[in-house]
């Protein structure tokens, strides 16, 4: 069955050390772009969780954030070096003595200062830190991949339902088009009669040359063989293939609009005309459609 690339899903982690809050989003794309947005000291992990989303959501434009709230000191990577502060007080002070100045020594002021505080962007058990990285993106994957499938059954079913109407369309031209010869042969041949006037009966031979040239012309069995078969396999490609499918159901929806198109130039009768706008509208809604499909 087909999915959707519009999809949302979160997923969550926790343990003693962190706190660990996923959510993806996915729109439609033409081909796979993975963005994960995460503190800048996991960027290690960054890699690894693109493909992990990648094999729930081969394609699509797809956001991952990463929200990580570590619950140890060692963690959050903030060390305070006591001595650089210290021999920024004393120099501080001296400069207080020598200068006869009476600016205090602030809080702020040392702890501005360069080093004093440090924060470290290195995480020590990184393969800790992916393993529980992992759990959560794998949980707001899953999410989201059941999101994109509810959203996929809902376009088979409509995409289903146009398929069937085109071929039953098909149907129907098929029908009229000898029909259509019929008429075009006994218009004809009133016509010639009209011209000739004074009663000359128009020659018989010379209608139906005219009505085989006009039959050859407006032949459209093919187009509409083609046509049915093309429906037949939007039905397939939307029931029973696994994986991506847009970009297949998308060259199957140019060859039927080819299609269509050929025979609204072969064919000119009004009904006919009607016909085949209403299987371009149908052709173009499913357009629609497979742009959101992956």
């Amino acid at each position: 069955m087909i999915k959707s690339m519009t999809g949302f899903g979160r997923g969550a982690y926790a343990d003693d050390v962190r706190d660990i809050t996923v959510e993806i989003r996915s729109v439609n794309h033409r081909y796979s772009d993975i963005t994960v947005k995460m503190p800048r000291r996991y960027s290690f992990a960054e890699e690894p969780m693109k493909a992990l989303v990648k094999q729930v959501a081969p394609r699509g434009k797809i956001d991952v954030y990463i929200r990580i709230e570590s619950k140890g000191e060692d963690e959050l990577g903030i060390r305070l070096n006591l001595p650089a502060a210290q021999r920024y007080c004393d120099i501080l002070n001296a400069l207080n003595s020598e200068f006869d100045l009476n600016e205090p020594v602030t809080l702020p002021l040392l702890a501005g200062m360069p080093d004093v505080i440090h924060t470290s962007a290195e995480v020590e058990d990184e393969e800790g830190v992916l393993r529980c990285l992992s759990r959560a993106v794998s949980a707001a994957a899953e999410n989201l991949d059941a999101m994109r499938i509810r959203e996929g059954e809902a376009l088979a079913g409509d995409i289903l339902m146009r398929g069937e109407r085109i071929a039953a369309t098909a149907d129907e031209i098929e029908k009229a088009v000898p029909d259509i010869v019929r008429l075009y042969a006994s218009k004809m041949k009133e016509r010639i009669e009209e011209l000739l006037s004074n009663g000359i009966e128009a020659p018989e031979e010379r209608i139906l040359l005219e009505a085989a040239v006009f039959a050859d012309k407006s032949n459209v069995v093919e187009e509409l063989v083609r046509l049915k078969s093309h429906a037949a396999q939007l039905s397939e490609f939307v029931v029973d293939t696994e994986g991506p499918v847009g970009k297949k159901l998308d060259f199957l929806i140019q060859e039927m609009n080819r299609e269509v198109n050929t025979i609204g130039s072969k064919v000119s009768d009004i009904d006919v005309t009607n016909r085949v706008i209403s299987l371009k509208s149908e052709i173009e809604m499913i357009r629609e459609q497979i742009q959101n499909i992956e």
